[in-house]
């Protein structure tokens, strides 16, 4: 699968180069690099313990391999293109999201894709190595995000990118139905595609469910309420005061502040105080 897409990062050589680029795709590369110079020189060691084998992740338990299977390539084309793919659209989303959330959901839908595998092939002794589980979830969120996005495939053909992706998509899927091997982790991508975009509906939903029924909103929403009654309260007797105070005015003009009583003076007295006592 080759494409291309823009985005807000203009490469290694722009807006900053390599230094601008966000640090869990930075680092993701130089991990996935570094063991891939590792594996030129013990392969099939490497492979043998940390690619993922789903019979040996069933029987003995070696978890680890859930993870481990995301940093094994298995020649240059295979981790050039994994890591074009990581760069071109993992970018994008490092800056929309933050570090934190782009990597756990890169791990979630990494390992969902080894999970995929195990499943579905629990005796198999074959093992599956690449990033592709974590990359197809990068390429389902980028769809989700930014689904109007061109991008084109084989650097030729211009495509919006939700339509590319449910293509790759589709391709996966009827690929892991063929009956004969093609060395291809069909699985493991249609897992990092499809947790993954079950992961993006359902946390938008609960955070707009979670901001509904935050306490903090309700108690929010709880003291708004009370300073408006309060604030309501207020301006009626300032009203009142108010009233009041064009009463003894109009008495003052008519009969003259002389003759007004000792209750009325206290009031007028104390009318100002009163008033800002109510505006507060």
């Amino acid at each position: 699968m080759r494409s291309y897409a823009t985005n807000s990062y203009s490469g290694p050589f722009g807006q900053g180069g390599w230094r601008a680029m966000p640090p869990a795709v930075k680092w993701l590369l130089i991990v996935n690099v570094g063991i891939y110079l590792v594996e030129l020189f013990a392969r099939q060691i490497m492979i043998g313990r940390f690619g993922l084998i789903p019979a040996a992740v069933i029987q003995n338990l070696e978890l680890w391999r859930l993870v481990t299977y995301m940093f094994l390539h298995g020649g240059v084309f295979h981790i050039l293109i994994n890591m074009f793919i990581l760069w071109m659209f993992g970018v994008a989303i490092e800056q929309a999201w933050g570090t934190k959330r782009f990597l756990f959901y890169y791990f979630m839908t990494g390992i969902a894709g080894g999970v995929f595998s195990t499943i579905f092939q629990p005796s198999s002794m074959v093992p599956t190595i690449g990033a592709s589980g974590a990359i197809y979830g990068l390429l389902v969120a980028y769809a989700v995000m930014f689904p109007n996005q061109i991008m084109y495939l084989y650097f030729l053909i211009p495509m919006k990118v939700k339509y590319a992706v449910i293509l790759f998509v589709a391709l996966e899927f009827f690929g892991s139905m063929g009956s004969t091997p093609d060395g291809i982790g069909h699985l493991a991508h249609l897992g990092g595609a499809v947790v993954g975009f079950i992961y993006l509906k359902l946390d938008w939903r609960l955070r707009a469910w979670g901001r509904k029924l935050s306490p903090l909103r309700y108690i929010g929403g709880l003291r708004y309420r009370s300073k408006s009654r309060k604030l309501e309260k207020n301006q009626r007797q300032a009203e009142d005061v108010m009233k009041r105070v064009d009463e003894i005015l109009d008495k003052i003009n008519q009969v003259g502040i002389e003759n007004l009583g000792e209750e009325e003076r206290r009031f007028l007295e104390n009318a100002s105080e009163l008033l800002a006592k109510k505006r507060k």
